[in-house]
């Protein structure tokens, strides 16, 4: 591959507990294995991945933590649960990681369990601010494709829910309108304000689909950081989906003019920031099969042709860069229909949440044996 591709990383969430029931262990975890952090509810924890460039190391580097993991959960007769949200029958108390902790208690006076959810985060590396902001308003324009791929919570509390990502129509989005970012300053200011009028209690209160990263935020920023995807337990997917990403900020480099939302779209910045809000509501109901706004010309587009339309305007730089041949895990998912449109399915013709759950953890185990 090219020395000019981005180095990568990722923040990956996970729930633990039997084959009927979540349960929490997240102390535990940290204190034995360091590269695991508590995440506020007890139920969940979160490994994050130092970044590379090359997609057999990130491989690696995403399934290790896995594998450490789940072989002392064998000895406590517990697993890693695939589904983004809390899937079984459970009580609706949150379960704090650290009472001690005032952010966690903030977030639990305020968010509940609706906060209780699995996910991954991707980042891209990218230095230049100027290209920064442009990849995070062309990311954000697209975001409701990559969450239609990794759709994995149709259930919650033993329930269907007739959405795809549950997680991300329940989870509170935050503050609830974020603009389209013009430049760095932009988004400087943004941040200090809704800081002192305290519709942020912190940097970190900062959630939303896409968000700039960085060693010292709001002001030091050197990567992008994507929210939106579901928990995705099938690494060669997650990383065909960050391929994705990947080429299409690499694509939007060399067209600038022509992708930065900025100057291409039809909408306004303002109006934009409403349709991509509108769009990920409707990719989290219907993922694939949902009806979107295109964010350059207006036009109402499915968003699984969406997505092969951009597959397609992606194969001349994928060949470039080569990296093709790790897009193949979308292409079986536009074949084949995400996770939750898999588990809707099975739960369709009779299996239980529980049935449903066994039969993808066992998946996820035999997946983890193999090599990439």
């Amino acid at each position: 591959m090219s020395q000019n591709n981005l180095y990568k990383g990722f923040e990956v969430e996970l729930f633990t507990g039997s084959l009927n029931s979540h349960i929490g262990v997240s102390a535990e975890i940290e204190k034995k294995f360091p590269d695991f952090v508590k995440e506020p509810d007890n139920r969940n924890v979160e490994y994050i991945t130092t970044p590379e460039k090359d997609y057999g190391s990130l491989y690696e580097k995403l399934i290790t933590p896995r594998k450490k993991l789940r072989q002392w959960l064998n000895t406590k007769n517990l697993t890693i649960i695939p589904s983004s949200t809390l899937c079984f029958k459970h009580d609706i108390q949150f379960q704090r990681s650290d009472i001690d902790n005032a952010y966690h208690q903030f977030i639990q006076d305020n968010y509940g369990t609706s906060i209780a959810t699995s996910s991954v985060h991707i980042n891209l590396g990218i230095n230049d601010l100027d290209k920064l902001f442009a990849a995070i308003r062309l990311t954000r324009s697209e975001a409701a494709l990559y969450l239609s791929i990794s759709a994995s919570s149709p259930f919650l509390n033993n329930r269907i829910t007739g959405n795809h990502s549950q997680r991300w129509i329940q989870f509170p989005k935050t503050p609830r309108k974020v603009p389209f970012f013009v430049n760095h300053n932009s988004y400087i200011d943004w941040i200090e304000d809704n800081i002192a009028n305290k519709n942020m209690q912190n940097i970190r209160h900062f959630w939303s689909s896409i968000r700039p990263n960085g060693p010292q935020r709001p002001l030091i920023l050197d990567r992008l950081e994507l929210r939106i995807c579901d928990f995705v337990y099938d690494i060669n997917l997650l990383l065909g989906i960050t391929a994705m990403i990947e080429l299409r900020i690499l694509h939007l480099f060399e067209n600038i003019k022509t992708l930065d939302p900025l100057n291409a779209s039809f909408f306004s910045i303002d109006k934009l920031s409403e349709i991509c809000d509108q769009n990920e509501t409707n990719a989290a109901k219907d993922s694939l099969n949902s009806e979107l706004i295109h964010w350059q010309d207006g036009k109402k587009v499915i968003c699984r042709e969406w997505i092969q339309n951009l597959l397609s305007d992606l194969s001349s730089t994928a060949e470039n860069f080569g990296m093709k041949h790790l897009l193949n895990p979308i292409y079986k998912v536009l074949e084949e229909g995400n996770q939750s449109m898999k588990w809707i399915n099975q739960y369709e013709k009779g299996l239980s949440i529980e049935q449903i759950m066994k039969i993808s953890i066992e998946d996820m185990i035999r997946s983890e044996a193999k090599n990439v």
